[in-house]
């Protein structure tokens, strides 16, 4: 198969990219001018240039595909839509829907589990939940724009595009180059998560997320959706866990939640004055305390073939990587 994989130089696309060439697949890789791929030059990668903004320059990467993986977004904090995040996570999805259409390929396209509803009960949340993020507090940016990428992706689909969309859980794993998701684990080995919060989140291998996408572009019905999460975890049971298998001092102290709402105000206040992507908001805040940030991923289990595997050698790996790299 000819896959073409767009976020090629972020976390889940480098790995998805890399999987597919030892699959055997023949890969295209897209990427922005200026994006570092120094990190992937061993795998010698087919690289495109095709920006979001430009459907002609997606339509010319994706041309001759069986398979387009659409992975490239922008990640915020932010709790204010911008123009850019609009364009990528709405309009730049809508683009690369239509561009994959017109080459006649099957678009595999990576949302999040942001845009299911959280757990209103015991049970964790899956395909099926209601969106409630907003009501909740969550409804930052990325959250948003995320949610109305997907459903552009689907009504798309619903018109007759070939499209599988896929939610991932919290991805580890190497490669991990801004760092994205991985962050906490450089933070936790320097001793830089003072606390602990009673928030969960679904914690997985990004290659256990990837194998689960190329399953998705096997075997998933058109317009519909499939979580690929991994284990739910509380955050005060978590990184104690990571920081044992690490051989680090963990954090221990628990913060209070009223404790922490002001620096979350503090954190809009400063977004709203400087125009600058914050270090803690209301939404970061929330989501620390958020006890139902929870993922069942049956569907995709019982449909796709999905599995996960342990996180201690995915978390001892990735940190690994990172101190090879140089950023630890």
């Amino acid at each position: 198969m000819r896959a073409v994989v767009t976020g090629a130089s972020g976390l889940l696309g480098g790995n998805l990219a890399l999987l597919l060439q030892e699959a055997g697949h023949d890969v295209v890789c897209t990427r922005r001018a200026g994006s570092r791929v120094k990190h992937l030059e061993h795998a010698k990668l087919t690289w495109a240039e095709a920006d979001l903004a430009d459907e002609e320059a997606m339509r010319r990467a994706f041309d001759g595909a069986d398979w387009v993986f659409h992975n490239a977004a922008a990640v915020t904090v932010r709790q204010k839509v911008s123009p850019t995040i609009y364009d990528a996570n709405v309009l730049g999805a809508e683009r690369a829907v239509r561009a994959c259409q017109a080459a006649g390929a099957r678009m595999i396209f990576t949302s999040s589990t942001v845009t299911i509803g959280l757990a209103t009960g015991p049970e964790p949340a899956d395909e099926g939940a209601r969106w409630n993020l907003p009501e909740r507090g969550l409804g930052d940016a990325y959250a948003v724009t995320k949610r109305e990428g997907e459903e552009r992706a689907l009504a798309l689909a619903a018109a007759g595009a070939d499209v599988v969309v896929v939610n991932p859980g919290y991805m580890f794993g190497p490669y991990d180059t801004r760092p994205s998701s991985g962050k906490v684990l450089i933070e936790l080995c320097r001793g830089a998560i003072p606390a602990l919060t009673p928030g969960t989140n679904s914690f997985v291998d990004v290659r256990d997320v990837a194998r689960g996408m190329i399953l998705a572009a096997e075997r998933g019905v058109s317009g519909e959706r499939y979580i690929l999460a991994g284990h739910n975890m509380s955050y005060a049971e978590a990184f104690p866990l990571f920081a044992e298998w690490l051989g680090v001092k963990a954090p221990r102290l628990k913060l209070p939640y009223a404790l922490c709402v002001p620096l979350g105000w503090a954190g809009d206040l400063m977004e709203r004055l400087r125009d600058a992507e914050p270090l803690i908001n209301s939404s970061t805040i929330g989501y620390g305390f958020c006890p139902d940030f929870r993922f069942s991923s049956k569907k995709a289990e019982a449909n796709l073939g999905y599995t996960i595997g342990p996180l201690q050698p995915v978390v001892m790996e990735t940190v690994a990587w990172f101190k090879a790299a140089g950023m630890l």
